[in-house]
């Protein structure tokens, strides 16, 4: 909901009240908030491609890829749908009351994610599948015993820190989803709310890259993880086992008297 209003907020004022970098800065802060909000309840998984990438990874139950990702999907429709009930007026007024894809005055971009005209299909599918690879690469570590994880009240935080830098650096191309469940759930509502199949056959079909190529992007990352780091990661420490029937307990030892120790004993114990 904040990436997308900010998005409307920006494109409806035609930039005079937010840019390209509010709206980046916009979906970060959605991103913490909402990993506050249900990281209790599900361990946060807002996106299929970082669930899907943990049930490969054995960190969650492949029962539970199809529900959280269902879920995923219906969030993202349900808080599209309340963006645009709250910005029907600016929207309607910006376009003119044509609902389109195409053109100066196209209103489809604020919800789901576009290409731009010169980029190839080839192009936008590895623009995509790098882009989630480094989200994996950069949040994998932030909860991994063997590595340097992170405080876990500061994950929901350094997590939006890495969105805002790919969104940043790598959201020109077709508009930096890097989610399926973020770009389908809106598009989905786009289709239901007056833009029509428009938005599915557009760019010949394009509609399937943001949804595909994120989840191979999310595996791909998260093979690199395992193949560079976590196998040459050290074990981490364990506690001998202390055999309780051959030592005293503490207090037993402190209420013994100290043992006579000899001249010639002392003397080389402290030489040595």
């Amino acid at each position: 909901m904040f990436g997308c209003s900010a998005s409307a907020q920006v494109k409806t004022s035609r930039e005079t009240k937010g840019q390209y970098l509010s709206a980046n800065m916009a979906f970060s802060v959605g991103v913490m908030s909402a990993m506050y909000l249900c990281k209790g309840v599900s361990g946060a998984h807002l996106n299929p491609a970082v669930t899907l990438s943990f049930c490969s990874l054995g960190r969650v139950p492949w029962v539970k890829l199809l529900p959280y990702a269902l879920c995923q999907v219906l969030g993202a429709y349900l808080a599209s749908g309340l963006v645009f009930l709250v910005y029907y007026d600016a929207i309607m007024d910006f376009s003119g009351g044509n609902l389109t894809v195409y053109g100066a005055n196209e209103t489809a971009s604020i919800f789901a994610t576009y290409p731009v005209e010169h980029l190839s299909l080839s192009s936008s599918i590895l623009d995509q599948v790098v882009a989630t690879a480094m989200l994996m690469l950069c949040i994998l570590p932030l909860d991994d015993q063997k590595n340097s994880p992170a405080p876990d009240a500061l994950i929901p935080p350094i997590v939006a820190v890495v969105v805002l830098g790919i969104g940043m650096s790598m959201s020109s191309n077709c508009g930096g989803a890097i989610n399926p469940a973020r770009d389908l759930g809106p598009r989905l509502l786009t289709l239901t709310a007056g833009w029509g199949t428009e938005v599915f056959t557009c760019y010949n079909y394009w509609f399937w890259v943001p949804i595909m190529a994120p989840l191979l992007g999310g595996m791909v990352g998260s093979g690199m993880y395992l193949v560079f780091i976590a196998w040459h990661l050290p074990d981490l420490p364990t506690n001998p086992p202390i055999d309780s029937s051959s030592t005293k307990p503490t207090t037993e030892v402190w209420k013994q008297p100290p043992a006579p120790v000899k001249e010639g004993v002392e003397l080389k114990t402290a030489i040595f």
